[in-house]
C-alpha cells in the first residue's frame, strides 16, 4: 500500500513576493521575493518529489502514471488518465499582482494543449488593508474591456473586496481577478500554468522592460457577464468542519481539530490532500504510519488509504475529487 507522502516544495521568486511563506511554514527564509510555494505540483520542470520513505526521489507525476488507481483513485484516473489534476500553492503578495484571467478547459486545450485553470483562494493571514479583485462590478463587453485596458482604467471595473482571515473566493475560468498586496492565501487550482496578463500597472522586469501583456489572448477567455457580488467568510467552530468549494475540479473543506479525528476516506475513490493551516497536527494510517503536519505543510493521502486519524490541535484543509 502506498503510504502518506511528503513532497519537496518549489519556492517561486517574483517581483511582488515577500518572506511571509517561510515564516508561516516555520522554516528559514527562502529569499526576500518569494511569492509562491508550490506544495503539490505535477507541472513539467517543477514537479514535486517525494522526500522520504520507499518512494523517495520519485516525482508526483511519475507516481500518478505508475500507480494510477492506488494513488489517484479509479474514478480520477478514468477522467484524468494517470495525471495528477491539481496544483496546490501558498501565495504571499507583498505587492499587487497583475490583473489576469485564465482560459477554460476547451480554450486551453485548443491553444496550449493544457488544462484550463479554475481555482479558489482561502485567506490565511491578511495584513491590515489587504484587498483583492474578483469579477466585474458593472456590465461589460469586449469593446468596453479593450477600451478600459487601453486607457489604464480596467481596475475601476473590477469588484474589489477587503480581505479578512477565512475569506473564500471561488474563481472559475474566465473570471478576471487579481490578488492585491498584503495577502497570504492558499490557492487550489487545476494543474495548469496558463495565465493571460491583462494589466500590470506599467511595472518593469529586472531588466527594465515592461512585463508582457496578453490582451488579445484574454479577449476570448473572459466571461463578460461575470458581475460578482461579494465573498464568503468561512471559519469553522471549534471541532467542526465546513465545505469551502464543491465543484467538478475539486472539493475543499476546512476542519478545526481539537480532538482525535477519524477521516473515513473509503468511499471517496480519490486521493486526499491535507494542508496544515494552523497549529500542530499529526496524521496516522491504519497500518501504523504517523506523519507530522505542522502549519504551512502539505501531505498527500493516496486513494488506497481507507482512512486517516488526525491528532493535535489546529486547522487543516482537505482537498479531493
Amino acid at each position: 500500500m502506498i503510504p502518506v507522502l511528503q513532497f519537496s516544495t518549489y519556492f517561486k521568486s517574483v517581483i511582488w513576493g515577500g518572506e511571509r511563506i517561510a515564516r508561516f511554514k516555520g522554516i528559514p527564509s527562502q529569499g526576500h521575493d518569494i511569492g509562491e510555494s508550490w506544495e503539490l505540483s505535477p507541472m513539467p520542470g517543477h514537479e514535486s518529489t517525494v522526500i522520504d520513505g520507499p518512494f523517495k526521489g520519485e516525482t508526483l507525476a511519475a507516481l500518478a502514471m505508475r500507480y494510477p488507481e492506488e494513488l489517484l483513485g479509479k474514478k480520477v484516473d478514468e477522467k484524468w488518465h494517470g495525471r495528477f489534476p491539481l496544483l496546490i500553492k501558498f501565495i504571499d503578495s507583498n505587492d499587487d499582482l497583475s490583473i489576469q484571467v485564465h482560459p477554460d478547459d476547451r480554450l486551453a486545450a485548443q491553444r496550449h494543449q493544457s488544462l484550463g485553470k479554475t481555482e479558489m483562494w482561502y485567506s490565511l493571514d491578511p495584513q491590515p488593508g489587504a484587498y483583492l479583485y474578483a469579477g466585474f462590478n458593472r456590465p461589460m463587453d469586449e469593446a468596453i474591456f479593450r477600451h478600459m485596458i487601453a486607457d489604464n482604467t480596467i481596475v475601476d471595473a473590477l469588484a474589489k473586496a477587503d480581505v479578512k482571515k477565512g475569506d473564500l473566493f471561488y474563481l472559475p475560468a474566465g473570471r478576471v481577478h487579481a490578488i492585491g498586496r498584503g495577502n497570504l492565501i492558499v490557492e487550489i487550482q487545476e494543474a495548469s500554468d496558463i495565465t493571460y496578463r491583462i494589466y500590470d500597472y506599467d511595472r518593469r522586469d529586472a531588466n527594465g522592460n515592461p512585463r508582457e501583456l496578453h490582451v488579445d489572448q484574454s479577449v476570448a477567455a473572459v466571461n463578460y457577464d461575470d458581475v460578482v457580488s461579494g465573498k464568503q467568510n468561512i471559519i469553522p467552530a471549534k471541532g467542526e468542519s465546513s465545505t469551502l468549494v464543491d465543484c467538478e475540479y475539486f472539493t475543499t473543506c476546512v476542519h478545526d481539530i481539537d480532538r482525535e479525528t477519524l477521516l473515513d476516506l473509503s468511499q471517496l475513490d480519490s486521493f486526499t490532500v491535507l494542508i496544515g493551516i494552523g497549529g500542530q497536527l499529526s496524521v496516522s494510517t491504519p497500518d501504523g504510519q504517523t506523519v507530522s503536519l505542522p502549519q504551512g505543510h502539505t501531505l498527500l493521502v493516496p486513494a488506497c488509504q481507507p482512512s486517516v486519524k488526525i491528532q493535535g490541535e489546529g486547522q487543516v484543509l482537505t482537498v479531493n475529487l
